[in-house]
């Protein structure tokens, strides 16, 4: 096999499926984490422990398994992927499911304006659109951004947001500007540890994004996620890029969309901000 996985095949089962899926795992390995030694990757052993993936890499890693071989995979099934075996196995009892499995088929769109939950870092978060009733989640969260965040974010120093900015950010028309939070309960309200958008341009073919996180839950992947919705939705909309302003001194920010794929040009208009762009 070209990717050098080693494969195991097991009585009645279609060993060409298996090698193929086998096949497609360690490619998407390969598309994340280049470099990797697949011949040294011990099958049972959770994948995450024996290659270099951060929680980003781990959502892209599922997203490419899920283009590749046409098989949705839902957030709450993503623990089944953990090992290399494991992830075989789930993939082939997917693509099982499937009706007409030996033909390719489009994966359901799983970035439609609908709750999602997730588990991030032990906690449940849910993924869903924002709405006006949002409007003081909203204030609360930019409130409780450190001043670094903020600026980065919306390139000021404000504490406060004014009440015009709070109502377009949170009165939108999830059309040509899309927004979702990402939200969890604590001590019996809701708080808001992300919020993520993008506002089509007037071709309506582009679109713009922006991203906050919550201080604490940085490096978590909760980013990964709020973006992996984002592009879907705009994909599944017949978007054709997504595109957005990243200051040029934000390395990490840079490393982050460079990781989704986007890739990164000097703003001629803002010399301390860089323009990154993705082909959807």
């Amino acid at each position: 096999m070209a990717s050098g996985v080693a494969c195991v095949w097991r009585p009645g089962e279609n060993a060409l499926e298996r090698d193929e899926i086998r096949e497609n795992v360690g490619s998407a390995i390969e598309a994340v984490a280049p470099g990797t030694d697949l011949q040294r990757i011990e099958p049972n052993r959770p994948l995450r422990e024996q290659v270099d993936l951060d929680s980003l890499d781990w959502l892209n890693f599922i997203a490419a398994l899920s283009e590749r071989l046409k098989v949705p995979i839902p957030p709450s099934e993503y623990g089944q992927l953990e090992t290399l075996n494991s992830a075989v196995d789930y993939l082939l009892g997917a693509r099982a499911r499937l009706p007409g499995r030996f033909t390719p088929v489009q994966a359901p769109d799983f970035g439609s304006l609908a709750r999602r939950e997730y588990l991030v870092r032990g906690t449940t978060v849910a993924v869903r659109p924002i709405g006006r009733e949002d409007r003081e989640l909203e204030a609360d969260f930019v409130r409780h951004l450190s001043t670094e965040a903020r600026y980065k974010r919306f390139m000021v120093t404000l504490r406060e947001l004014p009440e015009a900015k709070l109502k377009y950010l949170t009165d939108v028309d999830q059309i040509k500007h899309v927004a979702l939070v990402a939200a969890t309960q604590r001590d019996g309200s809701t708080v808001l540890l992300g919020v993520v958008r993008y506002v089509v341009d007037d071709s309506g073919t582009n679109c713009e994004f922006a991203i906050a996180i919550d201080d604490a839950w940085q490096g978590s992947g909760l980013g990964g996620i709020l973006m992996h919705e984002l592009m879907s939705i705009a994909r599944g909309r017949g978007l054709k890029t997504m595109e957005g302003i990243v200051l040029a001194n934000n390395a990490r920010m840079l490393k982050f969309t460079h990781q989704l794929g986007f890739r990164g040009a000097r703003d001629p208009e803002e010399r301390d901000a860089v323009r990154v762009v993705r082909n959807l």
